[in-house]
């Protein structure tokens, strides 16, 4: 399989974005995460080339236009996610949270129907492994008692995600 990387520049530092040949966003960090991104890849993707290029036009245009406060340009870029399939499950259900919005662990897995009191435990591991940051918007996720919990990105990052959300 031959995976495409390219970098970004973005509000909260350079980001690296890894598509494929369809031009589906496969996975999408930090910059001063690169070592995590190749973790991520290796278990995902037991073989593949990954080749460093531009990021498509289509998916640079719409995270600057999430940066541009048009909250809306993500929902349409293309994902493609390997991973179980209670993570699949978690991944799709983020991206019907709303811009502005936020859910707890525990609701997103009463949402999925999952009624175990340690579900929203699964829910934050599956959320955690998110390999998409922002377009799956995985910030969007607090616990319970209102505190906004771990970010890929660290709290600072997931704090200006969900007020750039909250501002527009």
């Amino acid at each position: 399989m031959k995976l495409y990387l390219g970098n970004l520049p973005s509000p909260l530092g350079k980001l690296l974005l890894v598509s494929d040949d369809e031009q589906r966003v496969r996975a999408l960090d930090f910059a001063d995460h690169r070592a995590r991104l190749a973790r991520l890849l290796d278990e995902h993707y037991s073989h593949y080339d990954l080749i460093e290029t531009t990021v498509p036009q289509t998916i640079a245009t719409a995270l600057e236009r999430y940066f541009d406060s048009d909250l809306t340009a993500l929902n349409d870029i293309p994902t493609a996610t390997n991973g179980s399939e209670l993570q699949r499950r978690v991944w799709k259900a983020l991206r019907t949270i709303p811009p502005g919005k936020t859910m707890s662990y525990g609701e997103i897995a009463r949402e999925l129907g999952l009624h175990d009191p340690r579900a929203a435990i699964d829910i934050g591991a599956a959320n955690g492994s998110n390999p998409v940051a922002i377009i799956v918007p995985c910030h969007r996720v607090i616990r319970s008692d209102g505190n906004v919990g771990a970010y890929r990105g660290g709290p600072v990052a997931k704090r200006a995600l969900l007020d750039l959300e909250r501002e527009r």
